[in-house]
């Protein structure tokens, strides 16, 4: 593989011809991140910021999203095969995966049809393999909670049709419930939708209505079951998605490790780095 300057912008073409956002930091062996949503952008610059003295981070925007082409198809075996052309086109045999919400659920998919392609996975803030409707409802409940003086102006933006700038103001209040620390959560909100690069809603739709029919199936499990591929999985203890969601994919798998971050909420490395870098990091220590 040829040496690449650390945050260089790449462009990965997938087989049917979508350009992809991509770049590469760090030195070591090689991790590719996935980033939530779906339908978002690539949110996880801090999180290479904490690893790449250590491993080469490889970041990418998904199909249709932020600085990747804005074009479908949109379903979790496209996901799974533009994930596989970000491999290819960083000329990587075989690496380690981490993946934040969606992001993670997108790189278990991965792990289970590609084993041979994957030395680790790292699952962050994911909600296990059980059907969304076991936690979703605690889910909801705990949003508009979080949301508090700001849930009347979220419903109502929610009601209707939004131009660009309510839909940020709309994700900002959304995501302010993810985070434990109430009293710095829209500073990290904000943060985290800037710069703006617009949620494709279209991609989101698509791939959750997906989910919702083929999540929580005995095939799946059994799957999950056979994984010979080392999994950790991190989630922060103050997350509005239930921890205990994610139980049905630690009792499945058979080489897994879990670590619950206290103080933290869906984005465990904003409010304890140090605690998501010392376990992370620690796991993907003896990469082979």
């Amino acid at each position: 593989m040829r040496a690449r300057r650390a945050g260089v912008d790449e462009t990965v073409l997938t087989e049917d011809g979508v350009r992809l956002w991509a770049t590469r930091a760090g030195a070591g062996d090689p991790v590719v991140f996935c980033h939530g949503g779906p339908g978002l952008w690539d949110t996880l610059e801090e999180v290479s910021g904490l690893l790449a003295q250590r491993v080469s981070v490889h970041r990418w925007d998904q199909r249709g999203c932020g600085r990747s082409q804005r074009c479908g198809p949109y379903s979790v075996a496209r996901s799974v095969a533009d994930l596989d052309a970000v491999r290819r086109r960083f000329g990587l045999s075989r690496m380690a995966l981490l993946g934040h919400s969606w992001g993670a659920q997108l790189t278990l998919r991965y792990a289970l049809e590609h084993p041979e392609r994957v030395s680790r996975l790292v699952y962050v803030s994911g909600t296990g393999i059980d059907r969304g409707a076991s936690w979703h409802e605690v889910y909801e409940r705990n949003l508009r909670a979080n949301i508090r003086s700001g849930l009347g102006r979220w419903e109502a933006l929610k009601a209707r049709k939004r131009t660009d700038a309510e839909d940020r103001e709309f994700c900002v209040l959304q995501w302010s419930a993810d985070f434990a620390e109430r009293e710095r959560a829209l500073e990290h909100a904000e943060r985290m939708a800037t710069p703006w690069l617009g949620v494709n809603f279209e991609c989101n739709a698509a791939i959750n209505a997906e989910n919702k029919r083929t999540w929580g199936t005995p095939d799946l499990r059994a799957a999950c079951e056979k994984l010979d591929v080392p999994v950790l999985i991190v989630n922060g203890a103050e997350d509005i998605r239930p921890g205990w969601a994610v139980d049905s994919l630690e009792q499945a798998l058979p080489r897994v490790s879990r670590t619950v971050l206290s103080g933290a909420g869906h984005l465990p490395w904003v409010e304890d780095p140090e605690g998501f870098r010392a376990a992370v990091s620690g796991f993907l220590a003896d990469l082979q």
